[in-house]
C-alpha cells in the first residue's frame, strides 16, 4: 500500500493541503505569547504574618513554628522555608511539582485557620498567602518621585491609584508597591510628661481608640422622609489629635498635644525607595502566567499618559526597568538564526543537486513544516520563547533530510528512465518505511524527555514537543507535497544540459564517495581493529564526559544586575542608610550602567537593601553583565560593616528564599541552635578559602545586640505587677503600635503609637518607663528589673521546621559549577560535621546536582527508547545495535567540540547529545 499515492495523484488536493497548514500556522504565529522562556508554573505560596515590635526569635518561635507545623500536614508540600525578622514572618511553601496551585492555595487557607488560636493574640490581622511563581522575574518597574509629596503620600498615590489601574491591564498578574509605607498619624509620647500626670501608656492608647471610631449610627425617618444619621467620629490628621482629650485631672483635661507630639507621618519609617539618587516609590510589575509579556509591556506603556494625568503634579513617574528590550532583541536574534538556517540549508541543497526546480522542492517543504509547527503550538499552549525557536531551528535539518531522501530517490528513479508519476510513486513507495523509521526514532528521543520529571520536563517540554511535531509534519510533507512536486516539477535527466554548478556537484560527490568506498574497504578488512577502536571511542566517551565542565545552564545577559546590600548584625537604619549610598552611587559611576532602583529595610530587614541593575544596551556597552560584575568588585569602595553582593539577573531563577545574594548557596541545618552557631563560623571560613568561590556571603558576627529585661517575678507581684502589664507598656513604648484605624474612601490608615524615638536611643530608656498599678500607683521597672545585654540573631531562618543558616557564594572566574560543588565537598569533608548539623547545596546548585545524578540515567533511557522502536521497525535485535553503534564517535566530537571552545556542559548541551 502506497500512502502517498492519493496525494501525488491528486496535485490540487495536496497543493491546498499544504496552503491551509501554512494559513494556520501563519494565524497561529500572531496568537503565540512571547516569554525568554517557557511557562513554568512552581506551585509555590507565600505566608505573611506580621506582628509590629516582635523580636525575631519571639516571630519564629510564637508565628513561624506554629504556622509550619499546620501548613507541614498538607499533601504534596516539597520544601518549606521560613524566615523571621523583627516584626514580620514570611514562609515560602513548595509543592510537588504536579500540585494543582489553586487547590494548595485553599489548603493553605485552612492551614492558617486551623493555627489561628496558636497565634499571638496581638495580632492585628491574620496572616495572608499570595500564589508566587519563583521562576518569573518582574517584567516591569516604574518609580515615582517628587519635589513636594513626601514618601507617606507618594505610596498612597501608588497603591490606591497606580497599583489599581495597572492590576486592570491585560496580562498582569500582581502589582507590588515599596519604597515606603502609608500615611499614617504618629504619635511619640514624652516619658517624662506622662509621668508628671500619672498616665500609663495603655490608659493612651485606649484613649485614641475611644476617640477614632467609625461605626453604624442607624437612620431617622418621618412618614414622608428619611435622614441618614452620621457623626464627627472620625479623626483623619495629626492636627485633630492634639486637643483630644485623655483625662481630667484636678478639674484640668489632660490632652494628647500636653504628653505627645502628633504628626503626619508614615507607618513604617523603616523603609525607604530610591531611583538612581532620589528616594522614590516602586512599583513592581509582575505578569500573569502564560501572558505575552511584550503586549502586556506595551499595555502598560500605553496606559501610563492616562495615570499622569490623574496623578498630582508634582508626582514625576519613570520605568525604572523594562524587560521588553532585552526579550525583543533576544527573539529577533532566535528568529533571525532561523531565517538564515532556512537559507543556508536551500543553498547546499541548491549547490549539491545543481538544478533549481530540485531545489525548490525541499525548499518548499521546510517552510511548510516549520510554519505549521506554530498552529500545533498555539494548540498545545505554548510560546515563543527561545527553546521553543531553537527547536526550529534544530529542525530545519531534520525537515530538509526527509525531502531529500524522497527526491533524491525519485531522481534516481528517472535517471533509469521511468516517467516522473511513476517513478514518484515506486521511490516514494522505497523509502517510506525509511522515514517512518527515521522520524518515529527522533521523536521517540524527544517525547522520552518528558517523563523525565521534575525541573528538566518543566524546563524542555516546549523544546521536545515543538521538535517532535516539526518532525511529525516534516513526515506528512515528506510523503505528500514533496513527491506530488517531484512528479510534476522533476523532468528526466536526457531532456536537460548539465550546468557548471551541476557538474561542480557531481565532481565533489565523485571525489567523496571514492574517499568512502577506499576507507569503507580499509575498515572491513580491519574488523578487529575497528571493533576495539569502538570500544576505545566508548571509554573516550566516558573520559571526557566526566572530566568537561559542567554547569546547570548558560548565563545570560539579560541587561540586568541584582543587588544586595548586607549591614553588619544590629545595625541601624540611620546607620544603614548612607552605607547603602555609597554602594549605589558607586554603581551608578560605572560606564556601563544606565540606572539603580531598591529599596532598604521593609520586610528585607532594616540592615538589607536590595537594588535593581540596569544596564545599558549591549550596542552601548562592550562589557558583558558578568564581566561588569567582575569589575564593580574591584571598583566598590569597601565600606566597614557593609558588604555588596551582584549577579546576573536570570530568565530563570531556581529557589525561591527571599533575600538570596547569589544563585548558590550552601545550607546548614540543625535541631540544635548552639551547634549550628558553633559551626557556622568553620564552615563559612573553610569556603571562604577555596580559590573557586567568591563573595561568601554569611553571617558575619555572632548576633545582634539585644537588650535582655531579667524580671523579679517575686517583687513585681507584691508591687502588683504582673508580666502581662510588662510586655502590654514595652509594646506600646517601643513597637511602633497601630492603635487605631482611619477609614477613608480610597484606603485605611493607621495611627502609630510610641514613645519619642529620642528616649529609645539607649538601653538606659527603659529605665524612664513606668507602669501605673491597679491601685494608681506608679511603679518604675527598675523597681522590680534589670537589664542586661546579650546577642541575638536578627534574622532566624528555617527549612523543613529545623533551624538553618544560607552561605551564599558566586563561582571565580574561570570555574564551572561542577569544580566548585566538588571542592565544596571536599572542604566540608575535612571538617568533619557532627551528625546533628546538616549541610546541603541550595538554589541553582541544589537543582544542578539533582541533574547531575539523573543525566546518566537520561542519556541511557533515551538510547533504550530508541532501540526498542527501531527494534519494532526493522524486526530484529541486531540492527538497532548496528545503527547506535554511530552514537559514541558522534558523542567524542560533541564533547571534544565544548572543550575546544571553552565552553561548560549545561542542559543545553545535554538535548545536543540526545539529538545525535
Amino acid at each position: 500500500m502506497n500512502l502517498s499515492a492519493p496525494f501525488i495523484r491528486r496535485p490540487v488536493a495536496t497543493l491546498l493541503l499544504s496552503l491551509a497548514i501554512m494559513l494556520l500556522g501563519g494565524v497561529s504565529f500572531g496568537l503565540l505569547p512571547v516569554s525568554p522562556l517557557p511557562n513554568m508554573d512552581f506551585p509555590v505560596i507565600t505566608v505573611q504574618a506580621n506582628l509590629p515590635g516582635a523580636s525575631p526569635q519571639i516571630m519564629a518561635s510564637t508565628v513561624a513554628t506554629p504556622l509550619e507545623r499546620s501548613l507541614g500536614s498538607i499533601a504534596g508540600v516539597n520544601q518549606m522555608n521560613s524566615s523571621s525578622s523583627q516584626g514580620s514572618t514570611r514562609i515560602m511553601v513548595e509543592f510537588d511539582l504536579d500540585k494543582d496551585i489553586n487547590t494548595a492555595a485553599r489548603e493553605v487557607q485552612a492551614a492558617i485557620n486551623a493555627a489561628r488560636e496558636l497565634l499571638p493574640s496581638g495580632m492585628r490581622t491574620m496572616p495572608s498567602y499570595r500564589k508566587i511563581n519563583p521562576s518569573q522575574a518582574p517584567i516591569m518597574v516604574i518609580s515615582l518621585t517628587s519635589d513636594t509629596l513626601n514618601k507617606g503620600q507618594l505610596y498612597d498615590v501608588a497603591s490606591t491609584i497606580l497599583a489599581q489601574k495597572l492590576s486592570q491591564v491585560t496580562g498582569v498578574g500582581e502589582v507590588q508597591v515599596g519604597g515606603s509605607s502609608l500615611p499614617a498619624v504618629r504619635v511619640a509620647l514624652e516619658p517624662r510628661l506622662l509621668d508628671q500626670y500619672g498616665i500609663a501608656l495603655d490608659e493612651v492608647r485606649q484613649a485614641i481608640a475611644a476617640s477614632n471610631a467609625l461605626k453604624p449610627k442607624g437612620a431617622v425617618e418621618d412618614p414622608q422622609r428619611r435622614w441618614q444619621v452620621q457623626a464627627s467620629d472620625q479623626l483623619a490628621k495629626a492636627a485633630d489629635y492634639m486637643p483630644m482629650i485623655i483625662r481630667y485631672q484636678d478639674g484640668a483635661a489632660v490632652r494628647l498635644g500636653d504628653v505627645a507630639t502628633v504628626t503626619d507621618g508614615v507607618e513604617n519609617r523603616y523603609n525607604s525607595g530610591f531611583y538612581n539618587d532620589k528616594e522614590a516609590v516602586l512599583l513592581v510589575i509582575n505578569r500573569q502566567s502564560g501572558a505575552n509579556i511584550l503586549q502586556t509591556i506595551r499595555d502598560i506603556r500605553a496606559e501610563l499618559p492616562a495615570l499622569r494625568e490623574v496623578m498630582p503634579a508634582s508626582v514625576k513617574l519613570e520605568v525604572a526597568m523594562d524587560r521588553s528590550p532585552v526579550i525583543r532583541a533576544t527573539l529577533h536574534e532566535a528568529e533571525q538564526t532561523l531565517l538564515i538556517a532556512v537559507g543556508l540549508v536551500i543553498l547546499v541543497v541548491l549547490a549539491f543537486l545543481g538544478r533549481w526546480r530540485a531545489a525548490l522542492i525541499p525548499a518548499l517543504a521546510v517552510p511548510v513544516s516549520l510554519i505549521g509547527s506554530f498552529a500545533a503550538m498555539y494548540l498545545l499552549g505554548f510560546s515563543l520563547n527561545n527553546l521553543s525557536l531553537m527547536a526550529l531551528i534544530i529542525a530545519t535539518g531534520l525537515v530538509v533530510d526527509d525531502a531529500i531522501v524522497v527526491l533524491e530517490n525519485i531522481s534516481r528513479h528517472i535517471r533509469n528512465g521511468e516517467p516522473p508519476l511513476e517513478a514518484a510513486l515506486k521511490g516514494t513507495r522505497e523509502v517510506g518505511f525509511t522515514l517512518l523509521s527515521m522520524n518515529l526514532s527522533l521523536v521517540a528521543v524527544f517525547i522520552s524527555i518528558l517523563f523525565m520529571g521534575g525541573i528538566i520536563e518543566r524546563l524542555f517540554r516546549e523544546f521536545s514537543l515543538t521538535l517532535a511535531v516539526a518532525v511529525v509534519i516534516s513526515l506528512l510533507v515528506s510523503l505528500t507535497l514533496t513527491p506530488m512536486l517531484c512528479a510534476r516539477w522533476l523532468k528526466p535527466e536526457q531532456e536537460q544540459s548539465r550546468s557548471r554548478l551541476q557538474q561542480w556537484g557531481d565532481h565533489v560527490q565523485e571525489r567523496v564517495l571514492a574517499v568512502y568506498a577506499r576507507s569503507l574497504d580499509w575498515a572491513l578488512r580491519h574488523a578487529l581493529l575497528m571493533l576495539l577502536s569502538f570500544l576505545a571511542t566508548i571509554a573516550l566517551n566516558v573520559y571526557l564526559f566526566v572530566s568537561v565542565p559542567k554547569t546547570f545552564m548558560p548565563q545570560q545577559d539579560t541587561g540586568q544586575l541584582i543587588g544586595f546590600i548586607r549591614g553588619d548584625d544590629g545595625m541601624s537604619f540611620q546607620v544603614m542608610q548612607p552605607k547603602m549610598e555609597i554602594f549605589r552611587n558607586a554603581v551608578l559611576a560605572d560606564p556601563a550602567v544606565e540606572s539603580v532602583a531598591g529599596f532598604i529595610g521593609g520586610s528585607g530587614g532594616i540592615n538589607n537593601a536590595f537594588m535593581i541593575v540596569r544596564l545599558k544596551p549591549i550596542a552601548q556597552r562592550s562589557d558583558s553583565a558578568q564581566d561588569v560584575i567582575n569589575r564593580l568588585r574591584n571598583t566598590v569602595p569597601k565600606v566597614p560593616g557593609g558588604r555588596m553582593f551582584l549577579m546576573p539577573d536570570q530568565d530563570l531563577q531556581i529557589g525561591g528564599r527571599q533575600g538570596r545574594s547569589s544563585e548558590n548557596e550552601y545550607m546548614l541545618l540543625s535541631d540544635d541552635l548552639d551547634s549550628l552557631r558553633t559551626w557556622l563560623p568553620r564552615v563559612r571560613e573553610a569556603l571562604r578559602a577555596l580559590p573557586e568561590l567568591t563573595g561568601i556571603d554569611a553571617r558575619e558576627t555572632e548576633g545582634a545586640q539585644q537588650i535582655r529585661l531579667v524580671v523579679d517575678r517575686e517583687t513585681a507581684r507584691r508591687l502588683g505587677v504582673d508580666m502581662d502589664m510588662i510586655t502590654a507598656v514595652l509594646n506600646n513604648a517601643f513597637s511602633q503600635r497601630q492603635v487605631s484605624t482611619i477609614y477613608q474612601a480610597l484606603n485605611q490608615y493607621s495611627v502609630v503609637m510610641e514613645i519619642n524615638p529620642r528616649y529609645a536611643q539607649h538601653p538606659e530608656a527603659l529605665d524612664q518607663i513606668q507602669l501605673i498599678t491597679d491601685d494608681g500607683a506608679r511603679v518604675p521597672l527598675s523597681a522590680f528589673a534589670r537589664w542586661e545585654r546579650s546577642l541575638e540573631n536578627d534574622r532566624v531562618s528555617h527549612q523543613g521546621q529545623f533551624a538553618v543558616e544560607n552561605i551564599g557564594f558566586s563561582l571565580a572566574e574561570g570555574v564551572s559549577l561542577d569544580q566548585a560543588t566538588r571542592a565544596i565537598d571536599v572542604a566540608i569533608a575535612q571538617l568533619n560535621l557532627p551528625t546533628e548539623v546538616q549541610g546541603t547545596l541550595g538554589g541553582t546548585g541544589a537543582a544542578f546536582q539533582q541533574t547531575q545524578d539523573n543525566q546518566p540515567l537520561m542519556i541511557l533511557l533515551a538510547l533504550v527508547v530508541v532501540y526498542l522502536v527501531l527494534g519494532v521497525l526493522y524486526e530484529s535485535y541486531v540492527h538497532p545495535l548496528t545503527i547506535l553503534s554511530t552514537l559514541p564517535s558522534a558523542g567524542v566530537g560533541a564533547l571534544l567540540a565544548l572543550q575546544l571552545v571553552g565552553m561548560e556542559f549545561s542542559l543545553i548541551s545535554l538535548l545536543g547529545l540526545f539529538l545525535l
